[in-house]
């Protein structure tokens, strides 16, 4: 491991969260396209299909970031255990639903419920915020990490996922998708030492942080993004199929996310120069173009290619509006304002299955990658037209002209959170 990586571990429980939040991040690229698989398995209709990964993608985006805010309020432990036991609770009855040819409308109530998935991304992001404040350089390092965590996801779980779904049987995916769910969820908030301090109700507590006008053009853009990735899932998944290789699918998908993953690494090694608003616009603008080549693929090798292309322009990216995120909101809602981004793209994702289902199921999928690169066009669009907007939050002005300062906060907070810790842990 290359130094700036190494040094972001030297903090004590480090590597201890960040592999838990891999395994509780694994749903985040299995259960959808597990369901999509599963469904389009058993039953053929890729527009039920589609319909339920929306379903579970809007679900996530109402309940997501109100699990969030509650663990800013009250603490990753008191929250994320129970929600996520929701979860796991309704992906069984969905499985089960499946097994037994129940009817739609149960696979609709058991996606919904499923929406109580926690942001795990967003947890492991507030960890580090919290351990490298003080450090903008191993933040930037720590959240390009986690963005490559991030593609490791996407490239193991849809393999996984469908894998498993083709080859074994039609439900596996979703179900591992489910017990990875709850083995990290376990596992992270175990780890009292690194987790972030709450906040208790104040004066800002019934504000909401999308009240920071840049966070909504964030969010928005998100829903560009997100529509992008949700479609690309779903068409590839058909492309595959219509050409007789459905177990395929996943290996295209995997390529897609190596691409990113790849670039996320060598970001994390570079000093950023310019500022974050003028890196997010550049990497926004690029992925839009990257769209193009999938429009004229004829077959998975062309696909896998294009694909790989398009993922080098995702981690960048994310990692500059994860930054961008930690500037505009208040320290005491930096999950809840990760989370909202993720909400964005979550309501992208089911615009993005939902039209990409109804595409396939008219037109086919080559036709159907007209979706995500129009999805690409409208994001690029609010990011442009909202840039002014991205600055940082007042609280954060001041530390960024006088240094000094913010490390006294830094170490005040530190003190806060080791009271509140042994508070907590007395209570316990």
């Amino acid at each position: 491991m290359t130094s700036p990586y190494r040094a972001i571990f030297v903090a004590p429980g480090t590597k201890s969260f960040s592999a838990a939040g891999l395994i509780g991040r694994m749903p985040l690229s299995m259960l959808g396209i597990g369901i999509v698989t599963m469904i389009s398995q058993v039953t053929g209709r890729y527009g039920l299909a589609g319909a339920l990964a929306a379903t579970l993608a809007l679900s996530g985006a109402a309940i997501g970031p109100q699990i969030s805010r509650l663990v800013d309020r009250y603490g990753q432990r008191r929250v994320l255990r129970p929600a996520s036991a929701v979860t796991v609770c309704s992906v069984a009855a969905l499985l089960a639903g499946v097994e037994a040819g129940a009817p739609d409308w149960v696979y609709f109530a058991c996606v919904v419920a499923a929406g109580c998935t926690p942001s795990m991304g967003a947890m492991v992001r507030a960890r580090w915020s919290a351990i490298h404040r003080g450090s903008a350089e191993l933040l930037h390092t720590a959240y390009s990490f986690e963005s490559v965590v991030d593609e490791i996801v996407f490239i193991l779980g849809p393999i996984l996922s469908i894998g498993l779904c083709t080859v074994w049987f039609a439900e596996a995916g979703p179900l591992l998708a489910a017990a990875f769910l709850g083995v990290g969820v376990f596992w992270l908030t175990a780890q009292r030492a690194t987790e972030p301090a709450p906040h208790p109700r104040d004066h800002l507590s019934d504000r909401s942080v999308l009240r920071e006008p840049g966070l909504l053009v964030l969010a928005g853009v998100f829903v560009g993004t997100g529509a992008l990735f949700g479609a690309v899932d779903v068409i590839t998944v058909a492309f595959a199929d219509e050409r007789g290789h459905k177990a395929l699918a996943s290996v295209v998908l995997a390529t897609y996310a190596l691409g990113s993953c790849l670039a996320g690494l060598v970001f994390g090694l570079v000093t950023p120069r310019r500022s974050a608003t003028g890196r997010f616009l550049l990497g926004i603008a690029l992925m839009a173009v990257s769209m193009i080549p999938p429009l004229l693929v004829g077959n998975l090798v062309f696909l896998a290619v294009a694909l790989f292309v398009s993922g080098l322009t995702i981690a960048p990216t994310m990692v500059t509006a994860m930054g961008l995120i930690e500037q505009l909101v208040p320290r005491a809602k930096l999950t809840e304002g990760i989370t909202w981004t993720s909400t964005g793209m979550a309501v992208g994702v089911a615009a993005g299955a939902a039209a990409a289902g109804r595409v396939i199921d008219a037109h086919g999928a080559s036709t159907a990658f007209a979706v995500p690169a129009s999805a690409a066009v409208l994001a690029a669009a609010v990011a442009f037209l909202g840039y002014r907007r991205l600055r940082p939050a007042p609280e954060r002005e001041g530390s960024h002209s006088d240094e000094r300062a913010a490390v006294g906060h830094i170490d005040r907070e530190h003190d806060d959170r080791h009271d509140g810790q042994a508070s907590r842990e007395g209570v316990a």
